[in-house]
């Protein structure tokens, strides 16, 4: 397994990390995308392991903090082993102190997450959204207290917009609190939006992405093709109305330039997918996700190859959208676009 830094910071991470929102199966959205046991948890984590990937991401809301009740367990003697990364401030209740990132909040939220994964220490916690009714000041101060007390290693943050996330690094630079070293960001080859103002900020400030739902929320497992219904089996039936949005003839286009690829490198859908996103500029780690042992197999083999430039080229092109607003000038018209050279894939 290859293992990358985490944007600027000094903490190493495997190119594939594995993503516990199976573990646990409580309500209705969760419940969907897997139920994963301590039992199975334990098997899932021994071949993670195995095969060098070492970062595992939950977050409080997951399961109502069932997945990392069911990951603390799995890793349960060998905490020294792997890398723990959650994530709070999504609403876990209905009282006014059950959201957000406030001081009060966060503490809590560190304290609950260390008790449910049996763990003295987080390695990277996150941000699972940005708060704007709390200052980034009281924020990320009291993540520089939780860093000074050894419990939390290295912070980050999730699903934030550009200008949020560098008032954020602008504020700790000026404050000399630590810097967000990840940005966990939605990046797929059917979501490209990372790419027009998340990726250069990230490039720019040394901030490593770790990528969530590499395979489009289960809408490039190769399962969904044009002209057939939705499979029995898909998780969409009960979660679309969560799921980043795409247009059907989109999708369709790509998932045939993915059938096109997998054909040629005897590789399956899924696996070409994962393996574009893994040369993609300020790419730290990609996060798979399996209800089974097959399926974990099957992404891990995503790594040790790679496409060729013609293949990489064929996805690029199938998959890009044109770009917003003001974007679209340094795309399409020759004077913007030499102010800012587009971005080549990672070495």
């Amino acid at each position: 397994m290859e293992y990358r830094q985490l944007g600027a910071s000094g903490l190493k991470v495997p190119a594939l990390g594995f993503g516990a929102g199976t573990f646990g199966g409580r309500g209705p959205v969760f419940g969907a995308w897997g139920s994963t046991d301590t039992r199975e948890a334990r098997r899932l984590v021994d071949l993670c392991i195995d095969a060098g990937i070492t970062l595992f991401d939950t977050a409080d809301v997951y399961s109502a903090g069932a997945s990392e009740e069911v990951l603390g367990q799995a890793v349960k003697g060998r905490r020294d082993q792997v890398l723990i990364s959650t994530k709070a401030g999504l609403p876990t209740g209905d009282g006014p102190g059950d959201y957000g990132t406030s001081r009060s909040r966060l503490i809590a939220a560190v304290e609950d997450s260390l008790r449910r994964l049996g763990t003295d220490h987080i390695d990277l916690f996150q941000l699972h959204g940005f708060d704007a009714a709390t200052p980034v000041e009281e924020v990320l101060s009291t993540l520089d207290q939780l860093v000074r007390s050894g419990k939390v290693r290295y912070t980050g943050v999730s699903n934030f917009a550009g200008w949020q996330l560098m008032k954020s690094l602008a504020a700790a630079d000026r404050h000399g609190f630590p810097r967000y070293a990840a940005h966990q960001v939605y990046y797929s080859l059917i979501g490209r939006d990372y790419e027009w103002e998340l990726m250069p900020l990230a490039h720019d400030q040394g901030v490593g992405a770790i990528v969530w739902s590499p395979l489009g929320w289960g809408r490039l497992t190769g399962k969904i093709r044009r002209g057939l219904p939705l499979p029995a089996g898909s998780r969409l039936h009960a979660t679309a109305d969560y799921a980043p949005p795409v247009e059907d003839d989109h999708l369709h286009d790509v998932v045939d330039a993915l059938d096109e690829v997998a054909q040629e490198t005897g590789r399956t859908i899924p696996q070409v997918a994962i393996n574009w996103l893994l040369r993609r500029p300020t790419v730290s780690t990609v996060l798979i996700g399996a209800r089974d042992e097959q399926q974990l197999r099957q992404n891990i083999d995503a790594t040790g190859w790679e496409l060729t430039s013609e293949q990489t080229a064929r996805l690029d092109a199938t998959s890009h959208r044109p770009a917003p607003y003001p974007h679209f000038p340094y795309e399409r018209q020759e004077g913007f676009a030499r102010l800012n050279p587009p971005m080549t894939t990672r070495n």
